[in-house]
């Protein structure tokens, strides 16, 4: 009688484990390096600024401006003069015509016979500008000084002196300036200085990189408005090299570019920051114990361990060691290596690859084994196991746009322009596996205004 060849297979595997050692092992193939999508920089983006120059600011640079009182010399029978001192004014603002009327009274006393008094009306329409060097100015004035007074439209020296007060005044106004490029060059200096953050155990740099600052029309109501942007062209560098280099030209402001409109309202700025895979590599061994990731509770001498993260084809390629032992009334050792890959995403500022699945050669091992393991058990510890936090980054950018957009500077004597910023949402508007590291693209919701004076 023959002996039953399968009966007796339990027992030549036992034979085998216990005499030679005879271990389950897979090892599929890696996944070959395949070239990622070429590295690519966000678009431009504006950084636009509301410039607000109020009524009141205006009306005191005027005032400022304006000499308030003086005297005007004429010839009468003898050297005589016109002593005259003026009210405070006031603006009328045409956005049809783009002009600002200035009005006040000037009261002015003659020293004649009798010492008469006469009542002049001032009135001046000024064309506000701000010019290519960021110098803002009331150009072409038209200024006139006229009196209803009989007597001082009557003498010849009375045309004299009105004219006088005339020329003294459009020629105050002709030189009232508003330098903005100090106020301007501060915020252009830290926009354009770039700044760093930690990637793992290097460092890498963000630039801005400021390109040109345009100006929009001019808004004449209640006030002077003006709408500025800042073109900007963001890039990212791992690791940070020529730190300074990257800063040059910031201390320059380039000249100032009207254009026909700018977009008003809330700008979106897009900043790239970086990952290594290093680093997501070492976040994946925290969430291991003692260096190995146990995943099936029915497998409780099977783990996982030495993960490493590469990237290919524009994908995450997760390599971990199978490594252990399972028990079938003797022990079989049970090693080899799998392939998971996916697409990493951004999910409550965590970095995760959601759909990391094995590899097609991974799966075909997996179902080669003579033990089942369950695959989406393995599959679930590792998609845990494998984030990175990243709001510490995400936080550097916010407070980036924030500071570097906030400046306070002195424009004339008791008079402060500042410049503030409300920096709204911030969230990821992509994630890319390039070859060297994982870029993700940052998108700033920000306001951004320039007020003269200071509110």
């Amino acid at each position: 009688m023959k002996p039953n060849v399968s009966s007796l297979a339990p027992v030549f595997f036992a034979a085998c484990v216990a005499v030679s050692g005879c271990t389950e092992a897979l090892y599929p193939p890696r996944p070959q390096l395949s070239p990622g999508p070429p590295l690519a920089d966000p678009p431009q983006s504006r950084v636009n600024m509301h410039v607000s120059l109020t009524e009141s600011g205006l009306r005191e640079l005027i005032e400022s401006t304006v000499p308030r009182q003086g005297d005007v010399p004429f010839s009468f029978l003898g050297q005589r003069k016109l002593t005259w001192t003026r009210t405070p004014v006031e603006l009328r603002f045409n956005q049809a015509a783009g002009t600002i009327g200035v009005h006040a009274s000037i009261s002015g006393q003659a020293t004649l016979p009798g010492t008469p008094t006469f009542t002049i009306a001032l009135t001046a329409d000024v064309q506000p500008a701000l010019g290519s060097d960021y110098v803002a100015l009331l150009q072409n004035p038209q200024v006139v000084v006229q009196s209803s007074d009989k007597l001082l439209r009557a003498a010849e020296w009375g045309a004299g002196a009105l004219t006088t007060i005339k020329e003294e005044i459009e020629k105050r106004l002709r030189e009232l300036r508003i330098n903005l490029r100090p106020l301007l060059a501060e915020n252009y200096e830290k926009l354009a200085k770039p700044f760093s953050f930690s990637v793992g155990d290097a460092r890498a740099c963000v630039r801005i990189g400021v390109q040109s600052i345009e100006a929009g029309p001019t808004v004449l109501s209640g006030g002077f408005e003006k709408d500025l942007s800042v073109v900007v062209a963001p890039s990212v560098t791992l690791p940070c090299t020529n730190e300074k280099g990257m800063a040059l030209g910031a201390a320059s402001l380039p000249p100032l570019h009207n254009v026909a409109g700018i977009p008003s309202g809330p700008f979106e700025l897009t900043v790239p920051i970086a990952a290594t895979y290093e680093e997501l590599q070492k976040a994946m061994k925290q969430a291991f114990t003692n260096g190995k990731l146990f995943f099936d509770p029915g497998y409780p001498d099977l783990y996982l361990e030495k993960p490493e993260l590469y990237a290919s084809g524009g994908r995450i390629v997760t390599k971990l060691h199978l490594n252990g032992f399972v028990k079938k009334g003797f022990k079989v050792p049970l090693e080899g290596d799998l392939y998971l890959s996916g697409s990493p995403e951004i999910v409550d500022n965590q970095l995760m690859v959601p759909n990391l699945e094995p590899t097609v050669e991974t799966k075909n091992a997996l179902l080669k084994l003579k033990t089942t393991l369950d695959a989406e058990k393995m599959r679930k510890e590792i998609r845990q196991a494998l984030r990175l936090d990243i709001g510490s980054r995400l936080q550097s950018v916010r407070d980036k746009v924030s500071k570097d957009l906030m400046v306070k500077h002195n424009v004339a004597p008791r008079l402060d322009a500042c410049v503030k910023a409300d920096i709204g949402r911030i969230e990821i508007a992509g994630v890319f596996a390039h070859d060297a590291y994982l870029r993700m693209y940052v998108k700033v919701s920000a306001r951004s205004a320039a007020y003269l004076p200071c509110p």
